[in-house]
């Protein structure tokens, strides 16, 4: 019998609290069932699986770094706006590293086409719009900008940068600098190229900046 307060909604806060303490990759069913020192089979009745637990620990790390990108943005626009929601992303994966490994977990397409990750791609596009690009080019933008953040804060939290100078923070602001005057001077479209490649391209999980 299930412990009494138990439910799929404080289950997948205690998996998100254990992913930052040992790594999301450590999150189990079994694991979370030794947290609260129940036997694994009273969690089946909250949720499915261990990947099922694992897309909710998802779910409630992209909603929570919406909320954060929302309220960053708030009346901010073109570089004050790049600095901002780059700086949601790095301080929270900072903040809850388990958290944060657990919003790359992919998710099925229904899934993620109902999750936080669509705001997240809406923001970024709304952002971008600051700098006045159109499609395709504002999808190539969206990657990019997410391919920049997760691949610097995926590094810095690895520590690839903590035994050399400069310090990560000045390369970071260096980093912010060198995206915003790519944007502003964003090179035409080579010859021949299909102007319309790309342009339904809206889907939450590819373009999820994280």
């Amino acid at each position: 019998m299930a412990r009494a307060g138990l439910n799929a909604e404080r289950l997948a806060r205690a998996g998100a609290e254990l992913a930052d303490e040992v790594g999301f990759d450590q999150v189990t069913v079994s694991a979370l069932a030794k947290r609260f020192d129940v036997k694994v089979a009273s969690l089946y009745s909250h949720v499915r699986n261990s990947r099922d637990l694992r897309t909710r620990i998802a779910l409630l790390s992209l909603e929570e770094m919406a909320d954060r990108a929302a309220d960053a943005l708030a009346g901010r626009s073109g570089k004050d706006a790049l600095i901002a929601l780059a700086n949601v992303y790095r301080d929270y994966a900072r903040e809850h590293p388990g958290r944060y490994a657990a919003a790359q977990f992919r998710l099925d397409p229904e899934t993620a086409a109902n999750s936080a990750g669509v705001q997240h791609a809406r923001m970024t596009r709304a952002l971008l719009r600051g700098y006045q690009l159109s499609e395709p080019d504002e999808t190539h933008a969206v990657r990019l900008l997410g391919s920049v953040f997760h691949g610097y804060v995926s590094l810095e939290l690895g520590g690839s940068f903590s035994h050399s100078a400069p310090g990560t923070d000045e390369t970071w602001t260096r980093v912010l600098d060198s995206l915003d005057a790519m944007l502003r001077s964003w090179p035409a479209p080579a010859p021949g190229a299909d102007p319309d490649s790309g342009a339904d391209d809206r889907t939450a999980d590819p373009d999820r900046p994280n």
